[in-house]
Order: C-alpha cells, then sequence, then structure tokens
C-alpha cells in the first residue's frame, strides 16, 4: 500500500506507466530538444533541480505569460507553480516588462546605485515595516547576509534553525535531526566535510521549549525561520509559537530573522505584516522583482546603528557579504515595478479569495474519494498534504510524503495541461489566474483520484 493506506502501490505503478506513456506520445519536440540539450547539459537542463518534475525528459517551455505556459508542443498550460514563487506575480507582469524594456538600454550594471534606490527603499519599508533595506542576487544570499550580520553583532557564534526548514544554498542550514534528536548533517548534502552541528542547533518546529532551552545557552546568534514551513509538506505554526519564539529571542538577546521568500503569499507585506510581527530581520527572494534574480533584507534601525558599529570596528577588506552584481540597475527598476504597480492590494484580494476556491475545490475532491488527505493554505498558497489533519513539525511532515504517489498526480495533471509544483504538489494563485484555470485544476485532481482508485 501506498503511505495513505488506502491506494495499493501496484495500482500507483499502473496509473504512472500509463501516464508517462501518454507524456512521451504528447511532447516529441521536448523530447528532441532535451535530447540535443544533453549533449552539453547533463539531463538536458541548465540546473539539475529542472529533472525534479518526475517526467520521462525535461518539458522545454516555450513561453509563459500571465497564469499560463506554453511548450514545446504547443500545449497551453495552467500554470499553478510559477517558478515554485519565482512569478508568484504571474509570468512576464505588465509592468515589470516594461520597465526592463526602459531600463536596459541604459547600461545592466555598474556597482554604483541608480536613480531607482529611493523608490525601492521607500516601497519596500511601506510594504514591509522594517525601515533599512540591502539587495541581492536571491535569497540564499540574502540568509548568508543576515547570518554573517547577526553573528557579528551578538559576538555569538550559533544558528538555530527548524527540522524541515528551507532557506536557499546556504550551509549553516544544511542540518537535521536524528532519531536521538542531536543536530547532523542533512542526508544528501555533496561534497559536505564540515560538521555543521558545531555551529547550528536544529530543533522541532511548533516546539517553543526546545527554542528556549537552546536560547537559555546564550550562545545563538539568530534564530532563523520561515512562518511556515514551506519545504517538507506544508506545516503551518501553532497558535502562539511564533510569538513565543519572538519573545523568547528578546529575553535572551537573540537576534529574530522571519524568511518569507515563499510566504510572502500570506497576504500584502507577507506573514509578518498580516499578523504584526517585528523581526530584526526579514529576508524576501524570488518574486520580489516580479521573476528577475533579486532578492532583499530588511532590518531594524537598532540593527542598522549596530551594523555601522561593527563595520566601524573591523579591518579593512572584503566582510563577507555581497557580490557585485547585487543591487544592478536591471533589479531595481524591476523591483521598482513589481513593488509600485504589481504586489498591489486588489492584486492579493484576487489571489487570496481564488485560492480559497480552489483549496475548497481540492478538499471536496478528496472528501468525494474518502482519502485521509486535507488541504493546507497560507494565503495564495494550498498544498494537498497525505494527512487528515494538520502537520505538526517536519518530521510529522516527512512521514506522510509518498513521492511516488506525488509523482504520478503531478503527472497526471500535467498530461492534462495544469502544472503544480511537484514538490508535494504544492499550488499558487496568481494575479493573472481565472476561475476557468482553478476548475480545470480541481476537475484534473478529481480524474488523478479516480483513476488511482481503479
Amino acid at each position: 500500500m501506498t503511505i495513505c493506506d488506502h491506494i495499493p502501490n501496484d495500482r500507483v505503478t499502473r496509473v504512472a506507466e500509463a501516464e508517462r506513456a501518454t507524456f512521451v506520445a504528447r511532447n516529441p519536440k521536448s523530447a528532441a530538444l532535451a535530447e540535443s540539450a544533453g549533449r552539453h547539459m547533463p539531463g538536458g537542463v541548465p540546473l539539475h533541480w529542472m529533472k525534479d518534475f518526475g517526467t520521462p525528459f525535461p518539458l522545454v517551455v516555450d513561453r509563459a505569460e500571465g497564469a499560463e505556459l506554453v511548450d514545446a508542443d504547443g500545449h497551453l498550460m495552467a500554470d499553478f507553480c510559477l517558478g515554485d514563487t519565482g512569478a508568484m506575480f504571474g509570468h512576464a507582469p505588465a509592468p515589470v516588462v516594461a520597465a526592463i524594456r526602459a531600463a536596459v538600454g541604459d547600461g545592466l550594471t555598474a556597482m554604483m546605485p541608480s536613480p531607482d534606490v529611493t523608490r525601492v527603499g521607500e516601497g519596500l519599508a511601506d510594504l514591509f515595516g522594517l525601515p533599512f533595506w540591502q539587495v541581492t542576487q536571491t535569497a540564499s544570499d540574502a540568509n548568508r547576509a543576515v547570518i554573517r550580520w547577526a553573528r557579528a553583532i551578538t559576538k555569538r557564534p550559533r544558528l538555530l534553525v527548524f527540522a524541515g526548514c528551507y532557506h536557499g544554498q546556504v550551509d549553516d542550514v544544511f542540518v537535521a535531526r536524528d532519531e536521538d534528536g542531536r543536530t547532523v548533517n542533512r542526508p544528501g548534502l555533496l561534497g559536505q566535510v564540515v560538521d555543521l552541528s558545531a555551529t547550528t542547533v536544529c530543533v522541532p518546529f511548533n516546539d517553543l521549549a526546545a527554542v528556549e532551552r537552546e536560547l537559555a545557552r546564550g550562545d545563538v546568534a539568530l534564530v532563523l525561520t520561515e512562518p511556515a514551513l514551506t519545504n517538507t509538506a506544508m506545516v503551518l505554526p501553532a497558535p502562539g509559537f511564533l510569538e513565543g519564539v519572538e519573545a523568547a529571542c528578546r529575553a535572551a538577546g537573540t537576534l529574530f530573522c522571519l524568511d518569507e521568500t515563499h510566504t510572502i503569499s500570506t497576504a500584502r507585506g507577507g506573514y509578518t505584516r498580516a499578523h504584526g510581527f517585528a523581526p530584526d530581520f526579514f529576508v524576501v527572494g524570488k518574486p520580489i522583482a516580479g521573476g528577475l534574480p533579486a532578492a532583499v533584507f530588511g532590518f531594524t534601525a537598532a540593527v542598522e546603528v549596530a551594523m555601522r558599529r561593527v563595520d566601524a570596528e573591523r579591518p579593512h577588506g572584503y566582510s563577507g557579504v555581497g557580490t557585485t552584481l547585487s543591487g544592478n540597475r536591471l533589479q531595481l527598476a524591476a523591483m521598482r515595478a513589481c513593488i509600485e504597480e504589481v504586489m498591489t492590494a486588489d492584486a492579493y484580494a484576487h489571489m487570496l479569495t481564488l485560492s480559497a476556491v480552489l483549496a475548497d475545490g481540492l478538499a471536496a475532491a478528496i472528501a468525494r474519494h474518502r482519502l485521509p488527505w486535507s488541504v493546507t493554505r497560507l494565503g495564495a498558497r494550498a498544498e494537498i498534504v497525505h494527512s487528515p489533519t494538520p502537520l505538526l513539525d517536519g518530521a510529522h511532515a516527512a512521514r506522510t510524503v509518498d513521492h511516488d504517489l506525488e509523482g504520478v498526480i503531478h503527472l497526471f495533471l500535467l498530461n492534462r495541461d495544469v502544472l503544480v509544483t511537484p514538490f508535494h504538489n504544492m499550488t499558487l494563485v496568481s494575479p493573472a489566474t481565472t476561475r476557468a484555470h482553478v476548475d480545470r485544476l480541481v476537475v484534473a485532481f478529481d480524474q488523478a483520484l479516480d483513476a488511482l482508485a481503479g
């Protein structure tokens, strides 16, 4: 049986074989392009993650706009993956495209600020509530900068993260908990030679007592967390948990960072603004410039003062923070357009309303098939969870994951012109998503469950 004990493994295998054959038959151009690309790009992709969609060969995208994309074979798809959040506000938003076109002829990067800096800073402060900001290329870069600044300011070595967290390509956070609850290097890391448990501790999400015990040691510089775990089957915070973490950090002299790269789906201003948190640091990446590579980290006035003190005291030389392409002209132009014209209150109202419709539709299909699953939703983000009750922490989430079952559902939907994120069958609703797109997904998901029911 599968992990949910309601769909036999042989049925999953049978449906998967049929869907793989269908995918091959309907995508000959993608197959040919993947084969030719494979002569120089391993697996036919420029980044190995692009093989994680579980298809027999990579699906090649010809173009994307709004909430739709067209593949190399001409199939028009309703896109609920949206670049795994990078295109959360839709592909090629018109204001961002216009801003890029206007800016590109004036130079892409000069390692000096452009006139857009003032407006971008004002927009970020207004949107998210923190007064000071810096720009990076990715959220990974932003998180690395925050960790380094926190250690320099507090003069403490340790970082606290939660089991099942995801903060990008950041060495310090690649940890997990073993069966005895000890912090260990995360399995599957390539080329890892350093024992990360020396300077990072990993505790269960929603376990405030565990956080307080670690902070009581007095050597934790930073608690880095998403408001909700989003990369391990979505885990929402228990009532009062994040408030307790924030208070514990204040009491212990530990800095507190909310990484909202995914949870910006919650509401305009993210989970932080919607729920009234006041973190020392705030990070958001992927969607902040409409999908152009860019990220930002914000911080309080008190942190800015401490940064200036640390910077004045250190020897001259590279700080370990920043890259020469960070804050380039194109990033700032795209970011300004996205903040001012795309990430609007009306856009979020549409996204949140339609995401609720989608979540209800998916839940109704699950109920019709009497499966012990549920749908977890956070603003414009909704995810099919193989548990009848909300997930408690990363370990609970891991126990519910059935990669084969998730993969066959994803492939089934893809063959019916619907794309969802392959990681845990998560969905996003954009300002360009329509009720027709939502209905198409709900119907296709119901059909997938029919096929799996035999």
